[in-house]
């Protein structure tokens, strides 16, 4: 078990992120609805994105990543960069698809001389309903993601209840070269059984 705790150190490093993620992408929608009615309202685009940063300040405080985000952007803007640059980098920075979307979405609108208020808004409509479907398919499988945490600690559990119940009943699993053989072999299929549960309740939208 030894060498699972540097992969552990990994996997938590890599489990923050995601939630770091998660949670910009949540935001990320929040600010898809008051950018869409900011130009509904009439707001250039490069307006309704200052706009939109003073609301989501008022939602989630200063320091909050989305209201940074756009700060930056706005602040990008007023050094002459141009909206889609700023957009660019935001989809960069985030790694996030949905803004990634966004930001190619608006480019071409721009460069096409469309709408890009009507674009950008029947986009950030139809990247707010992808994250609904998101956030209602997590809401359905939460469930079975806790029963997935309590199956995977169902068999340490077991060893460790056998092992204090009857001291010494593996050890001929664990004492000998044979026993450790299975018994690593069996660390391997959990170790599978444990990536194939994750990869199942994962769902892309």
């Amino acid at each position: 078990m030894l060498p699972l705790a540097f992969a552990g150190v990994i996997l938590e490093r890599k489990k923050r992120m995601e939630r770091r993620k998660k949670e910009l992408a949540g935001q990320f929608k929040e600010s898809m609805m008051i950018l869409a009615s900011s130009l509904s309202a009439g707001y250039s685009v490069e307006n309704a994105l200052a706009v939109s940063r003073e609301e989501l300040t008022m939602l989630y405080g200063r320091e909050g990543m989305i209201v940074q985000e756009f700060s930056f952007m706005v602040h990008q803007i007023k050094l002459n960069r141009s909206i889609e640059q700023a957009l660019e980098d935001f989809s960069r920075r985030s790694g996030l698809e949905d803004v990634k979307n966004f930001a190619e979405v608006f480019s071409v609108a721009k460069r096409s001389s469309g709408d890009v208020g009507g674009i950008m808004r029947h986009t950030a409509e139809i990247i707010r309903d992808k994250m609904q479907v998101k956030e209602e398919i997590l809401t359905m499988t939460a469930s079975r993601q806790f029963e997935q945490r309590i199956m995977n600690m169902i068999p340490f559990f077991i060893v460790f209840y056998v092992e204090s119940a009857s001291p010494g009943f593996f050890g001929q699993m664990y004492g000998t070269s044979m026993g450790r053989v299975l018994m690593s072999g069996c660390l391997i299929v959990y170790l599978i059984s444990y990536i194939l549960s994750k990869r199942i309740l994962e769902i892309e939208v």
